[in-house]
């Protein structure tokens, strides 16, 4: 994984563990018949690739899209959780969607927690929800960097 001389280095890329996420997507009606709160609504999202040799921001073009889908800027971003493989790449792609670095994984990302392979997109939108509630915010960002330059964008948002 780490090539000598390199400056992808365990400290500046994301561990990979054990770890669990659920999420519950339901309908409106569904939601008011369980007597369940809402911790968000699901706005829209989308994915996007870029070349191989860049994997790593293939977030930024599909960011690019949601916002456009949603008729969004990013300057209507209030919170950002990004996966976070590597810190270079996780920079990369606070440049290229062009987001205020404060508002993105503030409470710590991949780096710090860990990225459990086959739960990180939902323990993203879990904390992107869950922020989004501490603080008041309305509208969040969600996304992931996919092996190969592939990218995934998630728009969310709360009354």
């Amino acid at each position: 994984m780490f090539r000598a001389g390199g400056t992808v280095t365990a400290g500046n890329a994301s561990p990979m563990n054990d770890g669990a996420a659920g999420l519950l997507l339901v309908s409106e009606e569904a939601l008011h018949d369980l007597g369940l709160e809402s911790l968000g609504r699901y706005v829209t999202g989308a994915s996007a690739g870029v070349h191989p040799d860049v994997m790593g921001i293939g977030p930024v073009p599909a960011t690019h899209k949601a916002l456009a889908r949603a008729g969004w800027s990013v300057a209507d971003l209030q919170e950002a959780e990004f996966n976070e493989a590597f810190a270079a790449q996780a920079l990369a792609c606070v440049d290229g969607i062009g987001i205020d670095p404060d508002l993105v994984n503030p409470d710590g990302g991949a780096i710090a927690l860990g990225h459990p392979l086959g739960c990180s997109g939902a323990r993203i939108l879990t904390t992107l929800l869950h922020r989004m509630r501490r603080t008041g915010a309305a509208r969040g960002l969600a996304t992931m960097c996919v092996g190969v330059g592939q990218g995934t964008a998630l728009l969310v948002e709360r009354d």
